[in-house]
């Protein structure tokens, strides 16, 4: 355990700590954030694996999809991938205590969410949810929280002058 020689050198390493934590937390929220950022752009053209967590796995493409695909020059079945566009525009934002990570495709929302019934710019079918967003939050969660506490307790050990 580090020893003070003063209160007076107690109050400014607690001062230097106070300074060092909101950057360290806003440096473990960038890392959580990207973490599941990358994890929804992986999920983008791939059938869910394992562990989807309250969200349903997805169904495997509808005949007509298919043949729409490869009548617009596309690959048959890589789901929700067709030209990047979509799974290119998942990105995050960094707020002081909170990340988002979302699209400002409407695209992404209509998959996302899914639609209740024929919907603009969706050649005027039902669109079934398949949660790629949700999903990479679900399997991403935990490890994304560890890396906030991770950047947190090497902030401290820091300035504590541990060497770990």
């Amino acid at each position: 355990m580090r020893e003070f020689p003063s209160l007076g050198a107690f109050i400014a390493h607690l001062a230097q700590v106070r300074v060092a934590i909101p950057a360290a937390e806003r440096r473990g929220l960038r890392a959580a954030a990207e973490l599941i950022r990358d994890e929804a752009r992986a999920e983008i053209g791939t059938y869910q694996r394992s562990e989807t967590g309250p969200f349903a796995p997805w169904r495997e493409l509808a005949d007509r999809t298919k043949a729409d695909r490869l009548r617009l020059g596309f690959t048959e079945n890589d789901p929700l991938l067709r030209s990047g566009d979509m799974r290119d525009s998942i990105h995050c934002t960094i707020g002081t205590y909170a990340a988002l990570i979302g699209s400002n495709s409407d695209v992404a929302l209509w998959q996302e969410m899914g639609t209740e019934g024929p919907h603009p710019g969706t050649d005027g079918y039902h669109v079934s949810p398949r949660h790629f967003l949700g999903v990479a939050a679900f399997r991403k969660g935990e490890q994304a929280a560890a890396l906030i506490g991770q950047h947190v307790a090497w902030t401290l050990a820091a300035q504590r002058g541990w060497n770990g």
